[in-house]
Parts: C-alpha cells; structure tokens; sequence
C-alpha cells in the first residue's frame, strides 16, 4: 500500500487525513528517524488553515510517544521549515500545509535533517513501520516534550535578504504582493519593505478558512487588478505554504514560468552563476524554452512533474537551478525546495538590471501553442494496460505534436496535454484524447 503521493500525504482533512493518521504517521517518522538521529528535535511548521491545530496536536502526540522532543514554529512558508530543520539542527522537519489546496485539504510533507524532502526508499521505509505497526515506544523519562518558539521568523528573512544581491536596492520598485492568506502573510512583505520597496500586500489576513481562496498563485486576478490600479512595476502571487510564486507584469499579464525560467536563467548565466550551464524543469515545460536556452548555450535536463523530482535531476547533473512552469522554482544556492519570495526577489533584481519594463524584460521568446485539460477518473489503470491508448497517442505524435497524458500525484485525475505549432489542430486532437480516455476511465 501506499501512503506518500508526489508531495508528501495530502487529503481531506478529518475523513482522509485524520488525526489518527496524522499520529500513527508521526509514530512511524520518528521511529525510523530515532535509529539515526543526533539531536533528538523535530521541527514542525504549518500553513493557516483551521484544521492545522488539529493535525499538529496529533503530530506532536505522536513523535513524544516514540521519544522525540518536538519544535513548534507556527505558520511558516514550506521553504521556511526546510531551511530551519537544517539551521536548527534538528534530525527531520515537518509542513503542515496542501499547498494550493482549498482550506478542507491539508497534507503533511517530512525534510531530513539537511531540509530535503525524503527519498523515495526513506518513505517507503516509514510506510512499512506505519502498516506494519512496529513503532518504538518509550515510558519514563524518555518520553519526549514539545515546546513552541515563536520568533525564528528573524533567522529565515535574513536568509532571503541575503539572496538577493548586496549592490541593488529596491528604492524605485513598486511590488504588489498577493499571499492567498496563506504561510507567507508575514513574511513577504517585511521581507520586500525592509529591502526598499515600495509594498502593496492583498490577502494577507488569514482566518483559518481563506487561504487560497479566489486569491494567490491560483487565482492572481485581483493581484493583476491591483498591478494596474496602483501603476506598479510588477507583482507576485504565492500559493498557500510560500513554495510557488507566480509573477505579473505591469500591464497585469501573467508572465508564463516557462519564460519567467528563461529569462532567469540567462540573468545567472551572465553573472557566471549558472551551475553547468544548465537548467532543469518538468516535462511539462513547452518546448520553446528548450530551444530558447539552447540558442544561448543553456542545456535543459527534464523530470517528472514535481519540484521534488526537479531536485533530483538538479543533485543527479550538479545544477543550481530548475523549477516549474506552475511556479515552483528552485534556487539552490539559496533553498532547499521551491521557495516563492526567494524567486520573486530573483526576479526583481533581474528585472532592476534589466532597465526595462516587465512586460518586455520577461517576453524574451514565444511559446509554441499548448492546450491542457483533466479528466476525472474512478481508478488509475496503468495506461500500458488500456487497450488503445498506445495507438491514439500515436498518433498524435505522427501528426508533429507533442503530448503530456498523466494522472495526478494528488487526486483523481488524469492530465492531458497538447503541444505543437497550431492551436486549433492542437485543440482538436486534445479533444479526440479527453474523449477517448473519459469512455476507457470515467
């Protein structure tokens, strides 16, 4: 059995993920971690949902059962809990957070002790003490406590000041930030302010129930609005735990990861800070990147869809940077994960450098025509094992298109994509796949 998707355990709080599960998860954690560990601290984090307190109680129920003294930050962006497992010295570290989820969602991700997120051979091995059921006990005096430290918000805005590039402020940047009323409500702007800028934050008052709602990464149409009506330079919307940003530039146009990875690539080439000269993103990525870097020397390394698996490629090849086009970009020079704020200040400096205005500063090539829809599905059968899938896929690439056919990591869910020089024949043979997989899967 499985219990980790693509990003950790995630579900409908209280019917799939329970307090039980939260507590049996933790148990499990922590046994295996307490065979290799040298400080005997957990970190756990979360994001502002309502159901936080709940999952968070069982998590610390569950790692003092089995011996663990536990550090409770409060809500903190994703990259934030990452960076402070390792900073603190702790032996693992915990988010509470789905991400871009509605509020009735929420998931549980685990770092180790240097803040990357587990191996696949290290979940497999807690799934087996979860279902196996052979946690560690301990009585007495070994019985670990839990204490809550509410300031380590300092240590990580140090960090992401020292991101960005000690010769350039943001004295003349007017930013716009949209925190979907998620992890980063705090944090992002003081970060921007006390670098100089100019700082409109919307979204920013949690309430245990708005996070991501109709606001942030997943919905940055008020943020465009609020790009034009205080005339600002650009904008950035974050997701609910911080680790995806996506940019808006000062005429209110989402500015595509695809071409937001370009043209930060090119910056850190230039500044010979481009690891190998290369850049690593998902299979997802359209194709005119791949051929923009290339034109300017830049080799593109491709993963599954995931920051996790776009980590992988990055430590397989000794890149520094990757990311994708959803907005999870990885700056590894300066976090261990996707990290939202740290992106958008790269951003920043890029387009400060630049001289010009967002809108052209970030449209440095143009995108071959994609078109992508899901479908939902009762079971995720292998799509080897559907009779025709072979053939129709086929076919599409003998028409000279490229295709994207998946199921989510997270839900019930296939993902198709299409890709290729014109839209229209592109829409159509989308069309042709969602029609014949909805009869095979739904």
């Amino acid at each position: 059995m499985k219990l980790f998707g693509t990003d950790g355990v995630r579900g409908k709080a209280g019917e799939v993920l329970t307090p039980f599960l939260a507590m049996k998860l933790a148990m499990a954690m922590g046994s295996y971690f307490r065979k290799h560990s040298k400080t005997n601290k957990i970190l756990v984090g979360k994001d502002t949902r309502k159901s936080g307190y709940m999952i968070e109680n069982s998590i610390v129920a569950g790692l003092t059962a089995v011996g663990y003294n536990v550090i409770q930050i409060g809500p903190m962006p994703t990259p934030a809990v990452a960076f402070l497992t390792e900073d603190m010295r702790c032996d693992a570290g915990i988010m509470i957070s789905a991400s871009h989820n509605p509020f009735y969602d929420n998931g549980i991700k685990i770092f180790d002790s240097r803040g990357n997120k587990l191996d696949v051979k290290v979940e497999e091995a807690i799934e087996k003490i979860y279902f196996e059921e052979s946690f560690e006990f301990v009585t007495d005096k070994k019985i670990g406590r839990s204490k809550r430290i509410d300031d380590v918000i300092g240590r990580y805005i140090v960090h992401i000041k020292d991101s960005f590039p000690k010769d350039k402020n943001l004295s003349d940047i007017r930013v716009v930030l949209d925190t979907a009323n998620g992890a980063a409500y705090k944090l992002a702007e003081i970060v921007f302010d006390e670098l100089g800028a100019d700082v409109i934050t919307i979204h920013n008052n949690p309430n245990g129930y708005n996070i991501n709602e109709n606001c942030g990464a997943m919905h940055p149409s008020q943020l465009a609005n609020k790009v034009r009506e205080y005339r600002a330079d650009i904008g950035f919307a974050f997701d609910g735990d911080a680790d995806r940003v996506v940019a808006v530039d000062e005429r209110g146009e989402i500015i595509d990861g695809d071409k937001l990875i370009g043209a930060l690539a090119l910056y850190l080439k230039k500044h010979n800070k481009l690891k190998n000269d290369a850049v690593a993103v998902t299979i997802m990525s359209n194709s005119a990147l791949k051929d923009f870097l290339a034109k300017n020397g830049i080799k593109l390394y491709k993963s599954k869809v995931g920051d996790k698996f776009v980590l992988e490629v990055m430590k397989e090849n000794e890149l520094n940077f990757g990311g994708e086009q959803s907005g999870h970009i990885i700056f590894s020079d300066f976090a261990k994960t996707g990290d939202g704020v740290v992106s958008a200040l790269q951003a920043v400096a890029y387009l400060i450098e630049s001289g010009k205005k967002a809108s052209e500063a970030f449209n440095l090539f143009e995108l071959y025509p994609q078109v992508q829809t899901n479908i939902n599905v009762e079971e995720k059968i292998p799509l080897e094992k559907i009779e025709g899938a072979k053939e129709i896929l086929d076919k599409v690439e003998k028409e000279g298109y490229n295709h994207i056919v998946r199921y989510s990591g997270t839900e019930n869910k296939l993902r198709l994509l299409v890709e290729g020089s014109n839209k229209q024949k592109a829409q159509e043979l989308l069309d042709e796949l969602v029609k014949f997989f909805k009869a095979k899967l739904s």
